[in-house]
């Protein structure tokens, strides 16, 4: 019995680990207002979110053919268009849009494709906490 008891501790022990591990490299997982999962960024990145930063980010060309902007408009409390397709795009600014930046999933999934889109690669965290930080200082 004492042996099966420390094999269940060590079992609970390892699965706290594993669930601690993963909470540690995606801190923004279990967000679910933009406020928390800018904080898991700025956890990941190691350094203070800068709007400014964002909004030169959102804004200037990385190297490919777009920007932010060219899709989601430079005041992203406004409606946007898709460059190419002229698909609607609903205000980036959860201001605007109570809707974004509310579930991580999501959230990861537009910032993974829309980088490889504008930087050719994929936004570091403390891009992602510059951005979101800029699009945070924006009122409706």
């Amino acid at each position: 019995m004492k042996q099966l008891l420390h094999r269940f501790n060590m079992v609970d022990l390892f699965a706290a680990a594993a669930v601690l591990a993963a909470a540690l490299t995606v801190p923004a997982a279990s967000a679910a207002t933009p406020s928390e999962l800018l904080a898991g960024y700025v956890a990941q990145a190691g350094s203070p979110a800068a709007p400014a930063r964002g909004m030169q980010f959102f804004t200037q060309p990385h190297g490919r053919e777009w920007r932010c902007s060219a899709c989601h408009g430079e005041v992203p409390i406004h409606s946007g268009k898709h460059v190419s397709t002229e698909k609607p795009i609903a205000p980036l600014a959860p201001a605007a849009n109570g809707e974004r930046f509310t579930n991580p999933v999501k959230v990861e999934k537009w910032f993974r494709r829309n980088c490889n889109d504008i930087a050719g690669r994929e936004c570091t965290a403390q891009e992602k906490a510059d951005i979101l930080a800029w699009l945070l200082s924006f009122k409706s």
